[in-house]
């Protein structure tokens, strides 16, 4: 009984490690298939201008570069996150930034983040990395014990027809990221007049030959008739260019 436990413990090893295999295959930008491996790379950016306005229709949108310095000081600030406040849990392989939108119409608004993209001057358009797959990132990279252990949290005796232990000796997920995650992140809804709503979005870190960005807020809704469907659709188109570090 003994050996068929380390067997089990060493078959949920490796199905980790499969894991973590097909969660890197994924594309990471829409474009050239030959420009995959220079996407997503750790880089260190530095863009200008840091910090872009736009107003459209009462809409008020401010983008700010978010540098390693400013996710480091955005993270740490315990007034914000309390207990949670910590190292930023986004990674060197992504580009972030923050986002500030006010609605200074008379109309409610409804944004998607998940529908901004990223464009390079090289051809490639990047969407955004949503909380759960920078959350699924994180979980792939870590040890592949733990990993085994968060397969076997849900387990019932019986399960593979061996007793195995459950219960919170096997509980160890990382909280304190996600919800550093959850809680910064640019949530998707709408925003009612008055309102002032922020947050981070990020995307993969483009090719580093890449000399300019554009960041497209798009498909911003307002104006909704009676049946609640949008008269007018907006865009916000950010420029940036690479300087040197």
């Amino acid at each position: 009984m003994r050996w068929v436990s380390v067997g089990l413990v060493a078959l949920l090893g490796l199905a980790g490690c499969a894991r973590k295999s097909a969660l890197l295959l994924e594309r990471r930008g829409r474009g050239v298939v030959s420009e995959e491996p220079a996407i997503g790379k750790p880089s260190i950016w530095t863009l200008a201008p840091v910090m872009q306005t736009q107003t459209k229709e009462g809409i008020e949108v401010t983008l700010n570069f978010a540098s390693q310095e400013f996710l480091r000081n955005f993270f740490a600030n315990r007034q914000i996150f309390g207990a949670y406040a910590s190292q930023s849990p986004y990674y060197p392989e992504q580009l972030v930034f923050y986002v500030s939108i006010a609605n200074r119409s008379d109309e409610k608004i409804l944004i998607h983040p998940g529908e901004f993209v990223l464009i390079d001057n090289l051809g490639t358009q990047y969407s955004t990395v949503g909380v759960d797959y920078v959350a699924a990132v994180g979980e792939s990279r870590r040890p592949v014990s733990t990993t085994t252990r968060g397969v076997l949290e849900g387990a019932s005796p019986g399960y593979f027809g061996l007793s195995v232990p459950v219960g919170r000796l096997f509980v160890s997920k990382p909280q304190g990221p996600f919800a550093l995650l959850a809680q910064s992140a640019l949530q998707r809804g709408y925003l009612y007049p008055g309102v002032v709503h922020d947050g981070l979005i990020a995307f993969w870190s483009p090719s580093q030959h890449a000399k300019t960005l554009r960041l497209l807020l798009t498909n911003i809704k307002t104006s909704f008739n009676a049946e609640d469907l949008p008269r007018t659709t907006l865009e916000f188109a950010f420029e940036f260019h690479v300087a040197q570090p």
